[in-house]
């Protein structure tokens, strides 16, 4: 098993961007899916977006298409996720995830057995 730890996160103004890592430690890395979600407050976890165990195939949650990209480094055990053109709205505690050789569906958090801390992003108007 994998344990999570996210960084990355800050405070920024519109329009800027931001890049979240996450690091993993354990066995066997590459045989896990990973994924981003978010939460802010007083709302349900999201979905942000996701790369397959493969490296093959990634996904991304419908409001943030276009603007961010998932990413994995298998040498360093990292995943991250680039997050271009912020918005107010993307402001949210923002969470690794991770699943062993997960299929679809691949946007439910309730299919993801490892989480990491979680690391705040706000985005100022």
């Amino acid at each position: 098993q994998v344990q999570l730890v996210e960084s990355g996160g800050g405070l920024v103004q519109t329009g800027d961007s931001l890049r979240l890592s996450c690091a993993a430690s354990g066995r066997s890395f590459s045989m896990y899916t990973m994924a981003w979600f978010r939460q802010a407050p007083g709302k349900e976890r999201e979905f942000v977006a996701v790369i397959v165990s493969s490296g093959t195939k990634t996904e991304y949650g419908d409001s943030v298409k276009g603007r961010f990209t998932i990413s994995r480094d298998l040498a360093k055990k990292a995943v991250y996720v680039q997050m271009n053109s912020l918005k107010p709205e993307d402001t949210a505690v923002y969470y690794c995830a991770a699943a062993p050789f997960l299929n679809s569906p691949l946007n439910l958090a309730s299919r993801y057995g490892t989480w990491g801390q979680g690391t705040q992003v706000t985005v100022s108007s």
